[in-house]
């Protein structure tokens, strides 16, 4: 059986400028007529902007381990060193504190991301874009 840990994450308010209005259909389409029954409910939530492509080089530093409502996964906070900050997925190990890269000439090591090429035989993989 597995448990979630959540003794981790942080209580904080997640960044508001990577957050974006989240609407719900209810079951209903777009004339607004009820086509799916028993839909509705539920609590308020914003979407959190995921960086999927992970384009930018150079190294980042996690500032963050947040719950995203949205999906089964955590997600993290980073920072780059010129001060923009990006939501990425949160592979498992990954702490706060941690210095993550991408590019092809990143090391192999947890949070990081590089092409499949660059990724040895039997290495753990987290978060496949393509």
């Amino acid at each position: 059986m597995s448990v979630t840990d959540y003794s981790e994450l942080s209580k904080v308010a997640p960044e508001r400028s990577l957050l974006e209005p989240l609407s719900k259909n209810a079951g209903r389409n777009s004339y607004g007529r009820i086509t799916v029954r028993h839909r509705g409910g539920g609590n308020r939530r914003k979407y959190r902007v995921i960086d999927f492509k992970r384009d930018k080089a150079g190294e980042a530093t996690v500032l963050t381990l947040e719950y995203d409502p949205n999906r089964s996964s955590h997600i993290a906070l980073i920072q780059y060193a010129d001060g923009e900050k990006r939501y990425i997925l949160a592979p498992v190990g990954l702490k706060v504190g941690d210095k993550v890269e991408a590019g092809a000439d990143a090391d192999i090591k947890t949070g990081n991301a590089l092409p499949l090429t660059n990724i040895p035989t039997g290495t753990v993989v987290h978060n496949v874009e393509l």
